[in-house]
């Protein structure tokens, strides 16, 4: 039996909401989004799996991963001779982990995008495959956009992981601005103030052409790998990381795609992922922050290079790490004191 670990297209609905969350989220292309969907109602928690399957399957639910390998009996079952679609609805205030049987294959997954009510980009970053074979670890590390709106059922929600450790890397006013809401699971609080990117200071870039807002951007994602300050902020990041009594642990800041969107990549980078996947991730807060400035951007669609990202403001931070440090590994064991190897070890499976 082959054991594999996917990442499943999620759909996030919206009954009668304000701020409503993209309807659904990019396919990965590398995982199976084909054999199951999961779609969650973004107030109610509650989620709908949908399952293609060919021959004889059982899924089953836990609120773990490891508590999955002592389950015995499915939430559902069934058997066909041709690929039938299968739909199962659950009530699920609280984060989930699934996993798939067939004769085959086991396949374990659950939802990329968090349901969050009053939050957009809130993603999980387990899942994605590694270059060696394996897989980051589902329920661990979080990245998302600010948490000033998330609702009482939010944060059942993000407690129900648990989340232990959040991790701000918005600077002093923006938090003034909107101070985070946190779970009631939460010991650790830190704030990592790292000033550029703050897209909440729009005005500072309203006289700037588009040409002229992509070079700033461009420069500003150099600037996070190369000014020391911004350099201490993702290495106490990083030990934070390495420190198993600080996890699950969520890291956001206002917009989850700069800031937070360098720290998604660099961690991606210590586990092993492909830079294609990597990049992937992080071009796909493009399509979970579609509707938080939609207004913003029809009202001035001059901005839109500071309130998206483009492939090229992360590859110049690539491509000036590998300049000053030969490669990414380099910088992040050399300056950023990640132990690979444990790093591996904590956050794959």
């Amino acid at each position: 039996m082959r054991v594999a670990i996917i990442i499943i297209t999620t759909t996030i609905v919206c009954h009668s909401c304000k701020d409503k969350t993209p309807d659904k989220t990019l396919a990965n292309g590398y995982a199976t989004p084909d054999m199951a969907e999961i779609t969650v109602n973004k107030n109610t928690k509650e989620t709908t799996i949908t399952l293609q399957v060919d021959g004889d399957w059982a899924l089953f639910e836990a609120s773990s991963i490891d508590a999955l390998d002592t389950l015995q009996t499915p939430i559902g079952n069934g058997n066909s001779s041709n690929t039938t679609t299968n739909s199962i609805t659950i009530p699920s205030p609280e984060k989930k982990y699934y996993r798939l049987v067939t004769p085959r294959e086991t396949f374990t997954f659950s939802e990329r995008q968090l349901p969050m009510a009053g939050g957009y980009n809130f993603r999980d970053l387990g899942g994605f495959p590694t270059q060696d074979g394996r897989h980051v670890k589902w329920g661990k590390l979080f990245r998302s956009d600010d948490l000033h709106k998330l609702t009482e059922a939010d944060l059942h929600y993000l407690s129900s992981i648990p989340v232990t450790s959040v991790v701000d890397f918005r600077g002093p006013k923006e938090i003034a601005n909107a101070p985070d809401k946190l779970p009631g699971s939460t010991r650790h609080a830190y704030k990592l103030s790292i000033e550029p990117g703050n897209v909440l200071t729009l005005v500072n870039f309203s006289d700037l052409g588009p040409e002229q807002l992509d070079s700033l951007m461009t420069q500003i994602y150099v600037h996070l790998v190369t000014e020391e300050p911004f350099i201490e902020r993702y290495r106490t990041f990083f030990q934070l990381l390495q420190d198993s009594t600080r996890v699950p642990l969520l890291f956001h800041c206002s917009a989850g795609k700069d800031r937070t969107g360098t720290a998604a990549a660099l961690i991606l980078y210590a586990l092993g992922v492909d830079e294609a996947i990597i990049m992937e991730d992080y071009l796909a807060s493009n399509h979970y922050l579609g509707d938080k400035y939609a207004k913003e951007l029809e009202q001035n669609p001059g901005l839109k290079p500071v309130l998206t990202v483009k492939r090229e403001f992360l590859q110049a931070a690539i491509d000036r790490i590998k300049q000053d440090h030969g490669s990414v590994e380099n910088f992040l064991v050399k300056v950023l004191h990640v132990d690979i190897p444990k790093f591996k070890a904590r956050y794959l499976y």
